[in-house]
């Protein structure tokens, strides 16, 4: 009822020390009565991270949670992306660009272009990552 009387989807949990023990929000406690509801950022946990899709011009295309490890990333793409500060693929690409990228940005990082497919103002959701055609391939 609180919810719905302040117009709030969000609330602070406290406990019975009067100690802030968490957040919850609206869909958390219509979750508990109803079940799973899955919205736009809610991912499969069947679906893979990485899924390699239809090759692009340049040549094969993956489309890519930027939730994934940068050590998945990498094995599955066989990349060799480091960042000491991140852990994931997004959080790669945010830290690289010195920024939030918006959606339909394209970059190049190493031999890699990505493409923001979904992003909000606070987070990257989706990127489509294609691997570039080295400069010793493209003389053979």
């Amino acid at each position: 009822r609180d919810f719905r009387a302040n117009h709030n989807h969000m609330a602070i949990v406290v406990d019975e020390y009067s100690g802030v023990a968490g957040l919850i929000t609206i869909e958390d406690v219509l979750e508990q009565i109803v079940g799973d509801i899955e919205d736009e950022y809610d991912f499969d946990e069947e679906e893979d991270n990485v899924l390699s899709i239809k090759e692009g011009q340049i040549g094969p295309r993956w489309r890519v949670k930027a939730l994934t490890e940068l050590e998945q990333f990498n094995h599955e793409l066989k990349a060799s992306l480091v960042d000491e500060d991140v852990d994931t693929i997004g959080g790669l690409v945010a830290n690289h660009l010195g920024r939030m990228p918006h959606k339909g940005e394209v970059f190049d990082i190493d031999n890699l272009r990505f493409e923001v497919l979904r992003a909000d103002a606070r987070q990257i959701h989706v990127l489509l990552v294609e691997r570039l055609a080295r400069a010793d391939d493209e003389h053979s």
